[in-house]
C-alpha cells in the first residue's frame, strides 16, 4: 500500500530549461529568418511535432480549444499523457495560465511533479509527458481560446493516471500572482 501523500503545488514562473524534461516552450526564439520581402520575420523550427511510428499514420492536426476558468484552489485527481504523439498549446493571447506536468513511464513519477505559471508563450509537451488537462487563468464565467497541434491516427494515444484516494494534491496561487484566485 503507498503511503499516504499531501503536496500543495504553487507555480514557478516557467523558463525554457525548467521545462525541458517535459517539452519545449513555443514563442520568439531560435533561428530568425526574413521573409515576404523582408516584410515578415519567421521563428523557424520552434518545436518538431511527434505523431509517433510510420506504421501509425500518424498526422499533425491542428484544433482550438476553449477553455473554462478554474477556480483556484483546486484538488488534482489525475495526469494525462499521449505516449505516440507530441501535444503543443499555444494561447490566442498572453494571459497566464497553468501548466502541471510530470515525467514518468507507466504512471507519474511524483517526484518530478512541476507547476509552471505561462504568460505569453505556448508550451509542447514531448510524447508521453503525463500533463493535467487545460488550467486557465482567465475570470470566472469567460472561456478562453487555445490553438493546439497535435496527433490524430491510429494506435490508441491517451493514458489516463488517477491518484489512490489518500492522496491529498492541489495547486494554489501565491498571493502576489498574476492570475485571479477564486
Amino acid at each position: 500500500m503507498a503511503p499516504d501523500v499531501q503536496r500543495v503545488l504553487v507555480p514557478q514562473p516557467i523558463t525554457a530549461e525548467a521545462f525541458a524534461p517535459y517539452g519545449e516552450l513555443v514563442g520568439a526564439r531560435g533561428e530568425l529568418l526574413m521573409i515576404n520581402g523582408g516584410t515578415t520575420k519567421r521563428y523557424h523550427r520552434q518545436v518538431v511535432t511527434e505523431t509517433g511510428p510510420e506504421e501509425l499514420s500518424g498526422k499533425a492536426i491542428i484544433s482550438l480549444f476553449r477553455a473554462q476558468a478554474r477556480t483556484l484552489p483546486m484538488k488534482i485527481e489525475m495526469l494525462e499523457r499521449h505516449p505516440l504523439g507530441s501535444q503543443a498549446f499555444l494561447p490566442a493571447d498572453p494571459s497566464p495560465y497553468l501548466v502541471l506536468v510530470a515525467t514518468g513511464d507507466d504512471q507519474p513519477d511524483m517526484n518530478s511533479l512541476a507547476l509552471f505559471l505561462v504568460a505569453g508563450e505556448g508550451v509542447n509537451y514531448r510524447a508521453g509527458c503525463w500533463h493535467y488537462p487545460l488550467l486557465s487563468l482567465n475570470p470566472a464565467g469567460e472561456e478562453r481560446d487555445f490553438w493546439v497541434v497535435d496527433r490524430s491516427g491510429k494506435g490508441h494515444n491517451c493514458d489516463e493516471f488517477f491518484f489512490p484516494d489518500d492522496w491529498d494534491i492541489s495547486i494554489t496561487l501565491p498571493t502576489d500572482s498574476m492570475g485571479p484566485e477564486a
